[in-house]
């Protein structure tokens, strides 16, 4: 994948800059995630969220609704947890990756929905009342269809990324996954089913937890991968040995 290949000294200066964004992205949403959390309370509205709604307001169309209802779906649990079985069906038999990455697949959607549900269970937040037509039971914090699309989208580009396929294919492909997770987290604000602040802590929970799974799945494949070249490795040291036994007899 993208790190079992090389040690860190050997990276370009690219590569390095990304990782480091990365991480500075991730810790930086921690940060914003746990102001959050700490400031919304069950009935009251952030000052944000009422601008939000202020300029959604504002731009609203009815029309664009039935489009960004059907983008919403697009983050559903039944939609995400149907695509996540028919991919791990295809990691353990169909692809050349190993059963490794299907694991960290499967760890990387269970735990991000774990995680959700525990973070709306501690905040119990009230739905917002924009259009006064969600009859759901859940609390309004974090936004577990923009978490949930995050790592299922997010792990799909990690995925492509390392493949062989040529440069546009990927940067095509990102792309439409990227605007897919925007359309998503706009779509949740837009259609009143949400505050902007629990997209934005839903964005950011589930950035930290991809970007923990793909730590994890690339520190296995690393060890794996160094594991698999020592044998090799000492194979090779005993290899003439065995040519000389044979020679023998």
């Amino acid at each position: 994948m993208y790190l079992s290949d090389r040690s860190f000294k050997e990276w370009s200066n690219v590569r390095k800059s990304l990782l480091y964004g990365a991480i500075l992205f991730v810790l930086s949403g921690v940060g914003v995630s746990i102001w959050i959390t700490l400031a919304i309370t069950p009935k009251d509205k952030l000052a944000i969220d009422e601008t939000a709604f202020a300029v959604v307001q504002a731009i609203y169309v009815p029309g664009a609704a039935a489009f960004l209802q059907g983008i919403s779906k697009l983050g559903s649990v039944m939609v995400l947890a149907i695509a996540s079985v028919l991919i791990l069906v295809y990691f353990l038999f169909s692809s050349s990756f190993s059963r490794l990455m299907a694991m960290y697949f499967a760890i990387a959607m269970v735990g991000v929905s774990g995680i959700t549900k525990l973070m709306k269970s501690l905040t119990s937040r009230d739905r917002p009342e924009f259009l006064g037509g969600y009859d759901g039971m859940t609390s309004s914090y974090p936004s577990g269809h923009t978490s949930g699309a995050v790592v299922f989208y997010g792990f799909l580009i990690y995925i492509i990324g390392a493949q062989t396929i040529g440069r546009k294919w990927k940067w095509a492909i990102h792309t439409l996954l990227i605007l897919i997770i925007s359309g998503i987290s706009f779509s949740r604000v837009y259609l009143g089913v949400h505050y902007f602040t629990d997209v934005v802590s839903g964005i950011f929970l589930g950035c930290l937890w991809l970007f923990l799974c793909v730590i994890g799945a690339e520190l296995t494949l690393r060890r794996k991968a160094k594991k698999e070249k020592e044998e090799a490795a000492g194979m090779n040291e005993f290899s003439p040995l065995f040519k000389e036994a044979n020679s023998d007899d």
